[in-house]
């Protein structure tokens, strides 16, 4: 799905995972109807590139955060801005509570921190959820991404790639990480997707061991996200295209030997 003429930041899923929402460097942000990839419309109003998105648990109201130093809140249906939050600084990561009341965003601004563990050796990239919230994974430019306990940030998993890892997710229902990432786009001097290591790949989340890759993408994989109801997942590109990937039935019978 090409709906953007910059790299892609963030996609997520609503809650019932028949919508997509992409944004990117380009200022807009994007909604896909997720069965056929039909661009339902677009929310037009940063000026400058945008790091984040999501959407509340009733699929009602589009909240995005964009290095213009703003936070905007969106009716989900209309695309009509509901809300204007001026920061001080680029807003990287934002998101509703479960009621659709409150909602949070982060700037560079110091915040007090309530606990911390350093298990990565360079910049962590990307950090999602488990569908109960029990978990988390991160990913790194280490070329790792690391499974957490979200209570005590205890480290639980290690998943090594030879690339530095821009996103992690984790399915809902199979006990499957799918993570992407890639050469820099600076480094990048070939039009090979081989050379730059392009593919999402697959990790069985007990074992640490890769067990699939799916081609696709012709420059870095920025951000990966499970559908809701663990049938596919997508994947946003440096390359501006977001990709919606269905498993074959073999995959939901696949069992890794231990």
């Amino acid at each position: 799905m090409f709906g953007h003429e910059r790299s892609i930041t963030q996609i997520k899923y609503n809650r019932e995972g028949d919508l997509l929402f992409s944004v990117a460097k380009d200022t807009v942000t994007n909604v896909w109807y997720s069965v056929n990839g039909e661009r339902l419309g677009t929310y037009n109003g940063h000026t400058g590139a945008v790091w984040c998105v999501d959407c509340d648990w009733d699929t009602k109201n589009v909240l995005t955060g964009s290095a213009d130093n703003s936070c905007r809140l969106w009716d989900c249906e209309t695309g009509k801005q509901l809300a204007l939050l001026n920061t001080n600084s680029a807003v990287r990561t934002c998101g509703f509570d479960f009621s659709g009341n409150i909602i949070m965003f982060s700037t560079d601004k110091q915040m007090e921190i309530l606990k911390k563990a350093k298990e990565h050796t360079k910049q962590i990239n990307d950090i999602q959820t488990s569908v109960d919230l029990t978990m988390f994974i991160s990913a790194s430019k280490d070329n790792t991404a690391k499974l957490f306990d979200s209570t005590s940030l205890d480290h639980i998993k290690t998943f090594k790639t030879e690339r530095p890892v821009n996103s992690a997710a984790i399915s809902p229902i199979m006990d499957h990480v799918v993570m992407g990432g890639g050469q820099e786009a600076m480094e990048v001097t070939t039009t090979s997707t081989r050379i730059g290591k392009f593919e999402a790949r697959f990790f069985h989340a007990a074992y640490e061991e890769e067990f699939g890759r799916v081609k696709g993408h012709f420059g870095p994989i920025n951000c990966v996200a499970f559908h809701p109801d663990g049938k596919s997942y997508s994947s946003g590109g440096e390359d501006g295209y977001v990709r919606i990937h269905y498993f074959d039935p073999q995959y939901f019978d696949f069992e890794l030997e231990a």
